[in-house]
């Protein structure tokens, strides 16, 4: 168990690692930043910063050695560079949940074994086995790189079983995965966490809603979806008692027309459907990662307010001094210097009463 005045290193220097680190400080944690950037969102609220790439090894054992905890605020970051870190301090979550998460055959393959359901798939690595897939799972299907891609990237629309070769095409040739349509009624998500003793929390399901790839908006807790609650927690527990896991993660989830829930994706993180939870909640996500990772007890995850998560894409986050002025809304800026088309640059929480 880490003391106030610990050092925490965090692997990537996005908004997320800027959240768990403004949330570790408020614990009396310092906080360093290991990232390939400069002038990084998280580097410019933490203690220390080390700018480096990921695969220069050294570097990487010299900001393990400095600090008494690693963790990390993606998926992505080098499964190499992980291990490495952890050969100089603890690392959690592990390196188990990188390489499951970083690949999506990899994930689908440990969901299904875990006796949890996703919707039907097979792995793709050739346009011959595109048309194969196509022919097995039948369309519409979502084609999608095995490897990185998120908000909608590294995805194709199989809508005619004669587009299927020019689909893999599309997307490089790269080893992909095909997946069938969900036939689901709605998407919702549960972030839960895990400590290093086992214990297990997990936040109210969040419903979703999604434009172009991108998550738009989250409402918390998700109307009706008590009936759920005991299956997403299930759901959650199989996967974080799997990985081994320390720390936050979320499920992103189908609703089925009777009930059920499929997984549709895992994300070893925190995440961006959880944000509503640093202002309706009195422990946040942030702040239960740090918790978990430190090896303290978990927080209570209850809400004592209802919120609706809106993120600020682009040049949504030039009405800022709008949405500040706005009665009831919770602004978080992200620091982001560039406002790109479809890039996240912050979010708000608008709060009301629980139902």
């Amino acid at each position: 168990m880490l003391k106030p005045g610990a050092r925490i290193g965090i692997l990537g220097g996005g908004q997320l690692g800027r959240m768990l680190a403004m949330d570790a400080a408020r614990l009396g944690f310092d906080v360093h930043i290991f990232t390939p950037e400069d002038n990084s969102p998280a580097a410019r609220v933490a203690a220390a910063c080390t700018v480096a790439p990921y695969e220069d090894l050294d570097a990487v054992a010299r900001f393990a050695a400095d600090v008494d905890i690693v963790t990390y605020e993606f998926e992505n970051v080098p499964v190499e560079t992980a291990r490495k870190a952890g050969e100089h301090a603890p690392l959690r979550p592990g390196v188990k949940a990188l390489e499951v998460c970083q690949d999506r055959v990899t994930e689908k393959r440990f969901v299904n074994d875990a006796g949890i359901e996703t919707t039907p798939w097979r792995a793709v690595s050739s346009a011959a086995d595109a048309v194969e897939a196509i022919d097995a799972l039948g369309t519409p299907a979502i084609l999608k790189t095995r490897r990185m891609g998120y908000d909608g990237k590294g995805q194709q629309v199989i809508r005619k079983a004669e587009d299927a070769a020019a689909a893999f095409e599309a997307l490089g040739g790269v080893a992909c995965i095909l997946e069938a349509f969900a036939p689901f009624t709605r998407e919702v998500s549960v972030v839960a966490a895990r400590s290093v003793e086992g214990q297990i929390a997990a936040y109210p399901l969040a419903e979703n809603h999604h434009e172009g790839g991108i998550l738009r908006t989250s409402i918390a807790p998700a109307p009706g979806a008590g009936a759920l609650a005991g299956q997403a927690l299930r759901i959650a527990s199989a996967v974080l008692e799997g990985l081994d896991y320390v720390g936050v993660l979320a499920v992103e989830l189908f609703v089925l027309e009777d009930g059920r829930l499929w997984v549709n994706e895992i994300a070893p993180r925190v995440h961006n459907t959880g944000h509503w939870t640093m202002d309706a909640c009195a422990v946040s996500q942030f702040q239960q990662h740090v918790r978990a990772v430190a090896g303290w007890t978990l927080g209570d995850p209850a809400p004592h307010t209802a919120a609706r998560m809106d993120n600020l894409i682009g040049e949504d986050a030039e009405h800022w001094q709008v949405l500040s002025a706005e009665p009831g809304v919770c602004l978080h800026l992200y620091g982001k210097g560039e406002a790109r088309t479809g890039r996240k640059m912050g979010h708000v929480n608008r709060l009301s009463p629980l139902p």
